[in-house]
């Protein structure tokens, strides 16, 4: 029999678990939403995806942080430290116990020259299941800590399979315990969901499996459950807290003992419930805490963790307060207009074309400041906008920007556009007749089936996918890759449209940059009537500085 192959832990690339924490983040951020609103217990809050996403990203960026060459110990010690420093939330607090254990695992295997990376995972998710049980005051079944104990089951029961596979059956099973959480917790049968913790624990899993073998995984959407014969178990005015407490009080607790802990968690149960304190495990400057518990005298928390070391990061949240500032409505006068559509384009034709097209237009000749994009879209003065970037502006920082302009009055959408073509793409099919939920669909199917690719100039000398390139010779790429290394732009033009045409097309849009040659369109022009006829050819002279031209199929 084959034994599948199974890295060794000291051979597993660092840069792998950089790639899932930003795996993990990317998963949190597309489904925070859904996460809040299945939010019940112990406080229905609606921030479990928020604080998850946040803790999750404290630990990505501590990742990034270390040196291109730290080893793995280092880089998952980073992580842990990082989202037990910066957890928000009670399950951001249980998330930071999961990345605890995969460093800890890893501080303990690396030296070893035969273990591997499936007993890195399965290690892992055992010393998490049991750092957060031991965490939390009192456990209850159904939550988070049931989920991570099935995993961390799962995972020591197929230890032996390839990584691939141990990631897919860790990720399936822990999906299976996610369904299960409702007949395990009475609040959640009520509410008619499944546990939220829980459902941002199965981003995590599946996030590995889409790292390791370069598929996501698809999950159903976790609307909730139906109870009692079909009904919904509950009314929208029932309360489906398990919890009196009014405020949630967190802190950082640095310099305490052991027996001080103890204690700390004993008069913190005495005043409040949902106690949950976790160390960061680190030994070098004395172990640091995090503390989280729901109370109704937040000053009495804050002075029995003052009684034991010294405290930060001190943050004390009204529960009926958030409520207030959720359902608060902008007084404001309502937008002018029902729709919008914000695009961000490089060059003078560009910006006539587009705005031509029915676009309100960003220039970003210069640049694109998360400010300026504030500013266009608040100049819509529009109740639905839909934000194209097309590749000006990081992701992180667009999504920053939408989502803090979104109010009562006025919902925002960004498109992950990457190119101006498929931009354009995206706006021959808007249609402000649709309702704005369908409109944004189409506009995003749109872009997304658009092909594109553009010629530059090399600036450097590099390796590429089409061999090495000099400075000054001309590259093709199709989105980021290039496949292309010509001497001469027409050649290159020419070649990367074949590229671009070898699984179809019926159209070619052609974005002509300012430094393009006179002739390379009409060389374009040519080919496409010699070698592909009845392929409809678009060109528009748009003038952008970077890319001398960049090119779309539809």
């Amino acid at each position: 029999m084959t034994t599948p192959d199974r890295p060794p832990v000291a051979s597993v690339n660092p840069h792998v678990v950089r790639d899932w924490a930003d795996a993990c983040v990317a998963g949190l951020d597309e489904l925070r939403g859904e996460i809040n609103d299945l939010n019940v217990f112990p406080i229905p809050d609606s921030d479990t995806g928020s604080n998850m996403l946040f803790t999750m990203r404290a630990a990505a960026d501590a990742a990034r942080t270390t040196p291109d060459d730290a080893n793995l110990a280092v880089v998952t010690r980073a992580m842990a430290d990082g989202a037990v420093s910066s957890a928000r939330g009670n399950s951001g607090i249980i998330l930071s116990q999961v990345l605890v254990g995969i460093a800890d695992a890893a501080d303990v295997l690396i030296a070893d020259p035969d273990s591997t990376f499936n007993q890195l995972y399965s290690s892992g998710l055992r010393l998490a299941a049991r750092g957060a049980m031991r965490a939390v005051s009192n456990p209850r079944e159904g939550t988070v800590l049931t989920v991570i104990a099935v995993a961390a089951q799962t995972a020591a029961e197929h230890v032996g399979d390839s990584p691939a596979d141990l990631a897919r059956i860790v990720a399936d099973e822990t999906a299976e315990a996610l369904e299960r959480t409702p007949e395990q917790m009475p609040e959640l049968a009520s509410a008619g969901v499944v546990d939220a913790g829980a459902r941002g624990f199965l981003v995590l899993t599946d996030a590995l499996v889409g790292v390791l073998t370069g598929a996501m995984q698809r999950r159903r959407r976790y609307r909730g459950i139906l109870t009692g014969g079909g009904e919904p178990g509950h009314s929208a005015d029932e309360a489906c807290a398990s919890s009196d407490m009014d405020y949630e009080v967190m802190f950082l607790l640095d310099g305490a003992a052991g027996e001080h802990v103890a204690t700390l968690r004993t008069r913190l149960d005495e005043i409040g419930d949902a106690v949950v304190i976790v160390g960061d495990s680190s030994g070098d400057a004395g172990e640091r805490f995090s503390v989280h518990v729901h109370t109704n005298e937040p000053g009495l928390a804050v002075e029995a963790g003052i009684a034991r070391g010294v405290l930060s990061d001190i943050r004390i949240s009204c529960f009926a307060l958030d409520e207030i500032k959720k359902q608060t409505v902008n007084d404001g006068p309502p937008p002018r207009h029902k729709r919008a559509v914000v695009a961000v384009v490089h060059g003078e034709g560009a910006a006539e074309l587009f705005a031509e097209a029915g676009a309100s237009v960003v220039r970003a000749d210069d640049g694109l400041t998360p400010d300026m994009l504030a500013d266009a879209i608040r100049a819509t003065d529009s109740a639905h906008v839909v934000v194209m970037a097309n590749g000006a502006m990081s992701s992180p920082d667009l999504v920053s920007v939408t989502a803090e302009l979104r109010s009562p009055q006025r919902s925002v959408v960004s498109l992950p556009t990457l190119s101006m073509t498929q931009c354009l793409a995206a706006l021959a099919v808007h249609d402000p007749s649709e309702s704005p939920d369908a409109d944004a669909y189409a506009m995003a199917e749109a872009a997304a089936g658009a092909r594109w690719g553009s010629l530059a100039i090399a600036d450097t000398k590099m390796m590429t996918l089409a061999g090495t390139c000099e400075v000054g010779d001309i590259l093709g790429l199709i989105g980021s890759d290039v496949l292309v290394v010509a001497n001469q732009q027409s050649e290159a033009a020419t070649a990367l449209v074949d590229l671009m045409l070898a699984t179809g097309g019926e159209m070619v849009t052609a974005l002509a940059g300012a430094q393009i040659a006179d002739d390379t369109v009409a060389v374009i022009d040519e080919h496409l009537r010699r070698s592909y006829p009845g392929v409809e050819l678009l060109v528009y002279q748009t003038g952008q500085q970077g890319d001398l031209i960049q090119v779309g199929v539809e």
